[in-house]
């Protein structure tokens, strides 16, 4: 055998070594590209984050949209077990879960800190875990971006009669409100956003933040870019997991995975307010003209919202439930946020 055989067999014996008895990898589906900065990034290396707590006895194998079911498709993959996991938005999941969206970003709602409090710590949780586990699945939030932008449009908005009638790409609860503003919304995958806005098969997008905006090239079809982000101030997605795979975890390795997420939500925090300076200032150079919505054009969807907020409250249980618990949370929380912090 020649010595570069040797060398072989020895390093796949070590490596074979090294991996404890009975390691389990969990198949992960994501409805976000692994390109994408931290969203794609911190998805990506869930597995490595998990595998080294756990001294190798557990992983994620990270798959791209697609490569094994449909982005559509993720939820009711992982329900079923037909997928272990997924990296995920729980309001893709709204057309199923009325109530899904509300935990992962609320229109004119708080920044994180207000919406992690509520949620691990005022109630939400302990509801998103009862309504998650009717459909099999353990739901953990893992990561959360900043205020989104909200909107590309090749024109400036001077006023609502200008949306009228305007094909735009929203995403979650947001939608809801520009459809009572006339808007004809259309929920796309990310990467076929871009594609649209460039054939024309939609007018308007909105997307994420301004360093993924800026990653995808919505500059290059659009260039006036509103803000502030009324639908989505705080982001959260979520590595959801089969339940009947996350019962036959260990608890060590359900602990680790918790801690994992936990810290990329610190993580990312950090992350997502570094990064957004720079990339607005790329975006400028470029020739993106950014405003900011009238007063007068917010107070109108802030209403419609509440429009939309009474209707779904009465159309759906356990929408009616979760909106409770955040608004008697956050009604809690306004003396603290007006006293404690300067605005």
């Amino acid at each position: 055998m020649s010595w570069k055989k040797r060398l072989s067999l020895a390093t796949a014996l070590v490596t074979l070594a090294a991996v404890p008895a009975g390691a389990k990898t969990l198949e992960m589906t994501s409805v976000y590209p692994g390109s994408f900065p931290i969203v794609g990034d911190i998805g990506k290396d869930i597995g490595n984050r998990v595998s080294t707590l756990t001294g190798g006895s557990l992983t994620f194998t990270f798959n791209e949209p697609g490569a094994l079911v449909p982005a559509p498709e993720a939820w009711d993959a992982v329900s079923t077990g037909a997928v272990d996991a997924a990296w995920y938005s729980t309001g893709f999941a709204q057309g199923m879960i009325k109530s899904a969206a509300m935990f992962t970003s609320v229109p004119f709602g708080p920044e994180a800190p207000e919406y992690l409090a509520w949620y691990y710590k005022g109630g939400g949780k302990e509801i998103w875990d009862e309504i998650a586990a009717k459909h099999n699945i353990v739901s953990i939030v893992c990561t959360t971006t900043p205020p989104e932008a909200s909107g590309w449009f090749r024109e400036p908005i001077e006023s609502l009669d200008d949306l009228k009638g305007m094909k735009m790409r929203f995403y979650g609860l947001g939608a809801r409100v520009m459809e009572k503003l006339g808007v004809q919304t259309l929920t796309l995958p990310v990467g076929d956003t871009v594609p649209a806005l460039e054939l024309g098969t939609i007018d308007a997008a909105e997307v994420s933040m301004p360093a993924l905006d800026q990653m995808l090239g919505m500059q290059d079809y659009a260039k006036h870019y509103y803000f502030p982000g009324w639908h989505q101030q705080t982001s959260l997605y979520s590595l959801i997991i089969n339940k009947d795979v996350w019962d036959g975890l260990s608890e060590t390795e359900q602990a680790a995975i918790n801690h994992v997420c936990r810290s990329a939500v610190m993580e990312s925090i950090a992350w997502g307010e570094a990064i957004q300076g720079k990339a607005l200032s790329e975006l400028k150079e470029k020739g993106v003209i950014t405003h900011k919505w009238s007063p007068e054009i917010l107070e109108a969807m802030e209403a419609a919202w509440l429009e939309v907020v009474e209707e779904m409250k009465a159309e759906d249980e356990d929408f009616a439930r979760v909106w409770k618990s955040y608004s008697d949370f956050r009604d809690g929380y306004a003396e603290w946020r007006d006293l404690g912090y300067m605005r």
